[in-house]
Order: C-alpha cells, then sequence, then structure tokens
C-alpha cells in the first residue's frame, strides 16, 4: 500500500463552468433542453477572453490541487471564439497543469444570433461554427496538444459535422464531442456512424442506441444532477474513462460517484471498473505517469479502500519533475490572487445574464 499515486486525468470539462457557482437563476428549467437554454446557453454567450483565462486559471488550480495534472476541456464561447483557447492555456498555465483544448462547434446560433428552435436541426453551417472551426485549426497548427470540438450533433449541420471532422484528420486528432447526452440528441449515433473513429472522444453516451468507435466519457454526477439518466458504461465495448462535465475536477470523487451510481445499477459489480476507468485516461494523456501525487492516506493504490475513503486530499503534486503543490498548497503562483480575480471576473459574467 502506499501514499503515492501518478497525476489524474480529467477526461471532459468545462473551466468556463469554475465561475458559474452562484450564478443568477434563468428561467425554471424541467428538462435537459432546457437547462441548456436558461444556464449553459446563457452563460457561455457572456464570456469574453478575460473571464475565460480567470475561470481557467481557478479550475486549473482546483484541480492540481485535488490531483488532477491534465485537463481535456471542451470549450465554447460563441461571442468570444478567436484566441478563447489561448486564453484557457495561459490560465493553466499560470498553474501548470497539463492540457488537451478544443472549441466546441455549434450552429445553435444562426447567422442573425437567433437560437435554433426545440427539436429543429441546422441546414447548413453558420458563420459561428465556421469560426470555431478556424480557432482549432489555428490552435492546433501551433502544435499545441488539443482536438476538435463539436458541441453536439443536435446543434450541429452535417455540413459542420463533416468539416469537424475532416479537420481533425489533418492534424492527426480526434473530435471531443457530446454524443446522446439527452433525449434531444438520441439520434446522434446516425449522424456519426460513417465519421467516428477510434480517436474521437464522445462524452455521457447516455442514450446511444448503437455502437460508435471511440473513448467513452462517463460523468456519473453531471448526468445525475441533469436527470437525463444512467449511461451504463460498464456494458459498452469501448475504452471508459471519466469526466466531469465541469463540476470541478477531482477524479477521486468522481469515481466515488461512479462507483455508487455503478453499484446502484448492478450490486454484483466492484471498485475495480471504475479504478480502471480512473486508469484508462493514461492512454489519452501518457504524460500523467510523469507526474506524482502524495496523498493523505496510505490505501490509494486499493480501489476497495480508495471507493469508500472519502477524506483523503493531494499533499503534494509534482508535473514533470516541478512541485506544483507542497504541504496541501499551490506554490507554482498566488491561489489568493487567482480566487481574487476569478470572483471579479464572475461578478462581471453575472452582470450581462
Amino acid at each position: 500500500m502506499t501514499f503515492q499515486t501518478h497525476g489524474l486525468v480529467c477526461a471532459h470539462h468545462h473551466l468556463y463552468s469554475s465561475l458559474a457557482r452562484g450564478m443568477p437563476a434563468g428561467d425554471t428549467a424541467t428538462d435537459f433542453l432546457s437547462i441548456l437554454k436558461s444556464i449553459w446557453w446563457r452563460l457561455d454567450v457572456a464570456l469574453d477572453l478575460d473571464i475565460i483565462y480567470w475561470s481557467a486559471a481557478l479550475g486549473a488550480a482546483e484541480a492540481v490541487l485535488s490531483g488532477t495534472t491534465a485537463i481535456i476541456d471542451h470549450h465554447e464561447s460563441p461571442t468570444a471564439i478567436e484566441g478563447s483557447l489561448d486564453a484557457i492555456a495561459a490560465g493553466c498555465a499560470l498553474v501548470g497543469v497539463r492540457t488537451n483544448l478544443c472549441y466546441g462547434v455549434t450552429d445553435r446560433w444562426s447567422d442573425d444570433q437567433t437560437l435554433i428552435t426545440t427539436g429543429e436541426q441546422p441546414r447548413a453551417m453558420t458563420d459561428g461554427a465556421r469560426r470555431g472551426l478556424q480557432e482549432c485549426d489555428r490552435y492546433l497548427s501551433t502544435g499545441a496538444t488539443g482536438m476538435v470540438g463539436v458541441h453536439a450533433a443536435f446543434t450541429c449541420s452535417d455540413e459542420t459535422i463533416a468539416a469537424a471532422a475532416d479537420l481533425a484528420n489533418r492534424h492527426n486528432t480526434g473530435v471531443h464531442i457530446h454524443v446522446a447526452e439527452g433525449g434531444v440528441d438520441a439520434q446522434a449515433a446516425n449522424r456519426l456512424k460513417t465519421l467516428a473513429s477510434d480517436n474521437w472522444l464522445l462524452a455521457h453516451c447516455v442514450y446511444l442506441n448503437q455502437e460508435l468507435p471511440g473513448t467513452i466519457v462517463h460523468n456519473a454526477r453531471s448526468n445525475m444532477n441533469n436527470a437525463v439518466g444512467y449511461a451504463y458504461p460498464a456494458t459498452r465495448s469501448n475504452l471508459v474513462v471519466l469526466g466531469t462535465d465541469g463540476i470541478g475536477a477531482d477524479m477521486q470523487e468522481e469515481s466515488r460517484i461512479a462507483y455508487a451510481r455503478l453499484r446502484e445499477s448492478d450490486v454484483t459489480q466492484t471498485p475495480d471498473v471504475v479504478w480502471q476507468w480512473l486508469q484508462n485516461a493514461q492512454t489519452i494523456f501518457p504524460q500523467v505517469t510523469q507526474d506524482t501525487v502524495v496523498w493523505s492516506y496510505d490505501h490509494m493504490d486499493s480501489p476497495w479502500h480508495a471507493a469508500f475513503t472519502t477524506q483523503n486530499h493531494a499533499t503534494d503534486v509534482s508535473i514533470s519533475g516541478r512541485n506544483v503543490v507542497a504541504d496541501s498548497a499551490l506554490v507554482t503562483c498566488d491561489i489568493v490572487e487567482i480566487r481574487s480575480k476569478a470572483a471579479e471576473a464572475a461578478q462581471r459574467l453575472f452582470s450581462r445574464l
């Protein structure tokens, strides 16, 4: 038994959600689509580059303090597209966390800035989607680690999805996309099956009704929070990894929630299954094996111990030999300043909602 592990990976994050806590309420949400419209689509359209930077810095700081040394982020900011991935990268670099970034293209805003009608599939690529693809292309062309992002099939035209897949192929990377998260996107597989490949990252897959190539990212707590149902990831033939969908980046906590949900669905399941999901992320982000995390608990290599021990925390974190956390404190930058600047950014954000 040991106090030490390698770094953990959050395989599906939305760092801009770091500032969403305490945001003013919108219309009462009664289903998944209304949650998107009343919360997240209000929030992302109000972002600017400075807000994006401080949300990324805060999210990265919280991640590394919980032993997460790599973040695969899915970003959207329809009115601040150009340079948004650089802003996220800079915020995370301030802390020292590894990143894999993408901009999630969507056609949900028409060229006249009206939101698509419920259930209406966009017919053609919008200017916003085109600019989003250009942002992915620009960022990947610098040699940065990333993917091509797509919001979800139901908010994209066939033209946009095909263009995203083509761009990913040209950069020898995959597409990071929400797949069948809610019933509104239940037909996603039909539209993606001729394009998807093994290097795609498929987030959620709750309503996935046929096999698709790619790695499935299970986001147990988010799926529960949005009441979209259970994805039954243990029944899939795909490689499964864990994400948070923007609810922090504490992957030990996320894995315990994922285990509780798994066990609820099948009492014969064991923590070893979710432990493997946590380890599988190394195939996407192998660099985390160069990172070390020291924990407050000496059985961190035991799935059965970790699944039922809720008070363990990271005390020391090193990323590629560089000390980032020491004695449970961030040492690469000033966490007080990050929290202060993030709070100011949050107030500016909230004033626009």
